[in-house]
């Protein structure tokens, strides 16, 4: 019996099929590929998988999940350290508190967790690539050992920043928000591609348990990409024209990415780089002069162990003020280039970093008012045995209201001690609270302002209070993708390392409405969808 016509076509396909993958053409880039696998040049030759036959064996398929599971563990923990870079400042102190010495930990880190990631992604690419092409497994011993250092590694690191920096899984969370619908697309293009190499050994399979296996993983973690945007939140996601105006910038100790920070030059620079506020913290030295220190003692930011190299440990504030003038309070910053900004700064910037002394709380309040900005700074009590341990509120207030041009409505009163007091002494002063209260307590003790870390965002808590007519400040938001988020959320004004980098920003990094986010979910799916069943169909 003549064939049908149907026949004869489905004979075209398997042709066309047999031609498409003849591989004959670029053996030598398979040999390739499997020689950096396997760091033996011959071993693959004319080694490819027959029809009912594995990938591997059983040695090199546990390996292969070894390297699936190094992969996801190293890929989490690149993006959870990569994603905390907005406080790497914060990490690199709090290690040289500990250790004595200074050293960039958090780019080390940063590097060896790339480092290790692109090698596992290496391996990864040349295993599927070769599974592509119907070879067997074979990897070398020194890579097992380099997948379990990397694996090693990784989760050691989780395990110890968990534990030390257990707030920065605040901030994965919250960056979701922003990098979500990007890591959706990066997820079905993953998953597409996969389809190529899992669906040439499906089809080659005999066994219907591993048939069914791999299908049923492929397909259960395919469907949950494909669902996961139902699970979406994001503030940045809204209607057009809901946008409000962007977050007013608090310029952290100043501007300390281009000036040593708490210092006169470091709140110029704020000022030109368009803040809208600067932020400090104060100690009243010994004979009662209040100063900029943002430490407990002086061993950090000035020249201490020079000066007075038996008082490095002393309190910042048994200090007088004419010891604290005598204190070099910029070279350190040009040394430790504590934000890696040194070499952007001209000779003239240096040379001005490099002569700044310890500043007094008069000198910032009187540059607040002449350029008209808010003022806003964390009050130490000075230590026991300190003359003015008792009355340090009142001595603040002084400068405040005599020794200075600053009107009090320009103060952010951030400091809970004596509310009530500095509320009868002084009714114009913005009272600010640190800490969440319930709203009658807010009322009673006339706070304006809530100054909060930014791991409390969320548009509830923005609108609940703005309700009631208190404006919310978030503390330490550097990185555009953050402030961003503070923007989508509504949030009034944020404290920042970086004034000079967030003022040039015109929108968020991330701005999409539903119906536009909706459209290109859907067609990224179908078209993935459709991509796959091709795939399937083309090996079948």
């Amino acid at each position: 019996m003549p064939p049908t016509l149907s026949q004869l076509q489905f004979g075209r396909l398997r042709c066309l099929r047999a031609k498409l993958l003849k591989r004959y053409k670029h053996q030598p880039l398979v040999s390739c590929l499997a020689a950096l696998y396997s760091c033996q040049w011959r071993r693959y030759e004319g080694n490819c998988t027959q029809p009912g036959d594995c990938c591997c064996n059983k040695l090199e398929g546990a390996s292969f999940a070894l390297l699936v599971a190094a992969f996801c563990v190293t890929l989490v923990f690149l993006y959870f350290w990569g994603q905390a870079e907005n406080d790497y400042n914060d990490f690199d102190w709090f290690n040289f508190g500990n250790l004595g010495f200074w050293f960039p930990w958090s780019v080390v880190l940063l590097v060896i967790a790339a480092g290790f990631f692109t090698y596992i992604t290496v391996l990864m690419l040349l295993a599927v690539c070769l599974l592509s092409e119907g070879q067997k497994l074979h990897l070398h011993w020194s890579h097992k050992v380099g997948i379990l250092l990397s694996l090693t590694f990784s989760v050691v690191a989780t395990a110890v920043l968990s534990d030390l920096w257990g707030n920065e899984w605040t901030t994965l969370l919250l960056s979701f928000q922003i990098t979500a619908p990007y890591l959706h697309l990066g997820g079905v293009l993953l998953m597409t591609t996969l389809a190529w190499p899992i669906a040439l050994h499906f089809f080659r399979m005999n066994s219907r348990v591993r048939r069914c296996l791999i299908m049923g993983v492929y397909l259960t973690i395919l469907a949950t990409v494909y669902l996961v945007p139902l699970g979406l939140y994001s503030p940045c996601i809204k209607k057009k024209g809901t946008l409000g105006p962007a977050p007013a910038l608090i310029g952290h100790r100043g501007a300390p990415m281009l000036a040593p920070e708490n210092t006169l030059m470091s709140f110029e620079k704020a000022v030109e780089a368009g803040s809208d506020g600067l932020e400090t913290d104060v100690t009243i030295s010994f004979d009662g002069v209040p100063f900029l220190m943002h430490d407990r003692t002086l061993r950090r930011t000035t020249n201490v162990h020079k000066v007075f190299p038996n008082r490095t440990d002393t309190p910042a504030a048994m200090f007088t003020w004419a010891e604290l003038e005598s204190l070099d309070a910029g070279t350190w910053f040009l040394s430790h280039n504590p934000f890696g900004t040194v070499g952007s700064l001209g000779a003239k910037d240096q040379q001005q970093a490099g002569n700044q002394s310890v500043c007094s709380l008069q000198a910032y309040l009187q540059l607040a008012g002449q350029t008209d900005k808010l003022v806003i700074f964390d009050l130490y009590r000075p230590p026991r045995g300190h003359p003015y341990r008792d009355t340090w509120i009142q001595r603040t207030l002084e400068v405040v209201q005599n020794e200075s041009s600053i009107n009090s409505s320009q103060v952010l009163w951030l400091p809970s001690d004596l509310r009530a007091l500095v509320q009868e002494m002084d009714p114009e002063l913005q009272q600010t609270s640190g800490s969440r209260l319930p709203l009658e307590e807010l009322h009673t003790e006339h706070i304006v302002k809530l100054n909060l870390h930014y791991s409390s965002m969320s548009p509830e808590l923005i609108s609940d209070y703005a309700a009631v007519n208190i404006t919310t400040n978030l503390y330490v938001i550097s990185q555009p993708w953050l402030y961003s988020l503070a923007w989508c959320n509504g949030v009034h004004s944020v404290t920042t390392n970086a004034p000079q980098l967030l003022s040039t920003m015109s929108s968020p990094l991330f701005l999409m409405s539903p119906d536009e986010y909706n459209l290109m979910w859907i067609l990224t799916d179908l078209l993935s969808l459709v991509l796959i069943l091709i795939i399937f169909i083309f090996h079948w």
